[in-house]
């Protein structure tokens, strides 16, 4: 399998690039500044490009079985890095003939009705007035993929760490996990890669926490 992935000089996607490496797959790490991979393989690709251009990010993907995009939420401009990656993103992927996508979105811009009183009244109210942007960005970043025609599995994890690999979290399929406060990097990548082969995941939201 050949898996792209976007945003593979992050947390996350060093280790989505790693792990996919070390379990056999060919991997193309579209990115701005190729000095800044952490990973060195045969089998990894490193293509220059700008990810928010579309007609890039499609030469870059053509021949990927699925795309992974691990980009996380800062501000760009006034559309948001989410907002904007997944615009050039969508027909990129439409160009490529790429139709699987498996993207990284934030449990705490939502609540659920699995989420504790403490989580939906007090801890995610006072994440979002320091996040709100960010936030905002998530929320229609997910809404451009919902409406896509892609074959797409959003994940949301809750606050991240750089803890060691564990393979000891939970999901939750179109909700958050129950006490799920945060989650290392390295088991985010692990269950995206998981996903990437589940079809039945396909149009659905996995929720991932410790």
């Amino acid at each position: 399998m050949r898996i792209a992935v976007i945003g593979a000089t992050g947390g996350i996607g060093t280790q989505v690039t790693r792990q996919a490496l070390a379990a056999g797959y060919e991997v193309v790490a579209p990115v701005r500044n190729p000095a800044r991979i952490a990973v060195a393989d045969a089998r990894l690709a490193v293509e220059q490009v700008n990810v928010f251009d579309t007609d890039q990010l499609a030469t870059a993907i053509k021949g990927a079985d699925a795309v992974v995009s691990s980009l996380g939420p800062r501000k760009l401009s006034d559309g948001g890095v989410l907002t904007e990656g997944v615009s050039a993103l969508v027909p990129a992927m439409a160009a490529a003939g790429v139709r699987r996508l498996v993207i990284v979105s934030a449990d705490g811009a939502f609540t659920h009705p699995t989420d504790t009183a403490l989580l939906r009244y007090v801890l995610k109210p006072l994440v979002g007035l320091v996040l709100g942007k960010s936030f905002a960005d998530v929320r229609r970043m997910e809404s451009k993929v919902r409406a896509s025609e892609l074959d797409w599995t959003i994940v949301r994890p809750p606050r991240l760490t750089d803890a060691p690999y564990t393979g000891r979290y939970r999901t939750a399929l179109d909700g958050s996990v129950r006490r799920g406060y945060q989650i290392a990097r390295a088991d985010v990548a692990h269950a995206i890669l998981r996903a990437v082969d589940a079809p039945e995941l396909v149009g659905h939201v996995l929720g991932v926490a410790r």
